[in-house]
């Protein structure tokens, strides 16, 4: 073996240094190749990830928003259906009371008596002779026989009158 001095040992060990050092840079240039490309994978597969996400969202916001649509709209039926039920309500209640100022003007007039007699023969034909006749306080009469009661008041009658109309009488409010 031959002796060295120290400068040359240092000199003896640079191609062993330098292969180390280019094997060491092959390695890293090899490992951060293969890390930018399982980079490029992960953030491939992220934004695969992502898209397929927000295509379901999307989705599932369109689906949402067609139910809040539907039910919406199904609110604003009803709500609409019980204006317009309540409407006629209004109408049908306001035509009842019309129509019972009209039949209690009846009792001012020259012919309220005769009207009055043939209700309280009436009252007796459909309760007995021994009924118990009285009148109303607003026109008409009521009468009595044991267990049972017949009013022939002149807004029962008007009632009564109205309700046969049933639905005919819807013509006055439907378009």
């Amino acid at each position: 073996m031959t002796p060295t001095t120290p400068g040359r040992t240092a000199d003896a060990l640079d191609p062993v240094r330098a292969e180390m050092l280019r094997a060491a840079r092959t390695d890293a240039e090899a490992l951060s190749a293969r890390a930018a490309t399982e980079a490029a994978a992960v953030l491939d597969g992220a934004g695969a990830g992502a898209a397929a996400v927000l295509d379901e969202a999307r989705r599932q916001g369109e689906a949402d928003g067609a139910t809040a649509a539907r039910d919406l709209l199904l609110r604003a039926r009803r709500e609409a259906r019980s204006r317009i039920l309540s409407a006629r309500r209004e109408a049908y209640d306001d035509l009842r009371r019309a129509i019972a100022d009209r039949v209690g003007e009846l009792r001012r007039t020259d012919d309220y008596a005769d009207l009055r007699g043939r209700l309280e023969r009436l009252a007796r034909a459909l309760l007995g002779p021994d009924a118990e006749v009285t009148e109303h306080p607003e026109g008409g009469v009521v009468a009595r026989a044991p267990g049972r009661r017949v009013d022939l008041s002149l807004t029962a009658l008007a009632d009564r009158a109205l309700d046969r109309l049933g639905g005919e009488v819807r013509v006055l409010w439907e378009p």
